[in-house]
């Protein structure tokens, strides 16, 4: 597992063998920042993300690698959490994140407490959670820290369906790639989720 580009591009990331974590592939988190970047290396400069259920760290970190100008990572587990910080640390990362060691619910609510405007919220619950997805994506439709230009990405098993609108959260976009997918959401208030999914 490695950054894929920026900053940090190619510098390895750790995982922790035998634990119940499954990071985002290198191919997959490819696919997506090119689809965010859209052959605009400098799309993602100054912009805020929430990496919820972060895991390795591996997208907020990427999303770092590439000009983020904050992100805020949760994890519910402390050895995740300290592997987190052990990733953003063998890299130099010193500053521009925040590590809550938290359930995403109340993550969230303490985000919200700090006026924080997200433009990227990332979701990667553990596949067998399925009602985390349910409970997460109609938290983050009903909370302040997203806007008409905020874009809410979930990584699931291309064989779940999250579903389809959450709120004011529809999906614009589904994209499967080998046995995993990722779906993408806006506030119904966006043009383009009047789009069906592709």
């Amino acid at each position: 597992m490695r950054v894929i580009a920026g900053k940090y591009r190619s510098r390895p990331l750790h995982s922790l063998p035998g634990m119940d974590l499954r990071p985002t592939s290198d191919r997959l988190r490819e696919t997506l920042f090119n689809i965010l970047t859209a052959g605009n290396p400098s799309a993602l400069e100054g912009t805020v993300w929430l990496d919820l259920f972060a895991g390795t760290g591996a997208v907020g970190i990427e999303a770092l690698s590439r000009g983020a100008r904050e992100v805020y990572f949760v994890e519910s587990s402390r050895p995740a959490a300290d592997l987190i910080h052990k990733n953003l640390q063998s890299l130099g990362i010193s500053g521009g994140f925040h590590l809550l060691i938290d359930e995403s619910h109340r993550a969230l609510r303490r985000i919200e407490r700090q006026k924080t405007a997200a433009d990227v919220v990332f979701i990667d619950p553990p596949y067998q959670m399925a009602d985390a997805y349910t409970k997460t994506l109609a938290a983050i439709s009903d909370s302040p820290v997203i806007g008409p230009h905020s874009i809410v990405i979930a990584e699931h098993e291309k064989r779940f369906d999250p579903g389809v609108e959450f709120g004011r959260l529809r999906r614009y976009r589904l994209l499967p790639q080998g046995s995993a997918a990722l779906s993408f959401y806006r506030l119904v208030e966006a043009g383009s989720v009047n789009e069906q999914p592709t």
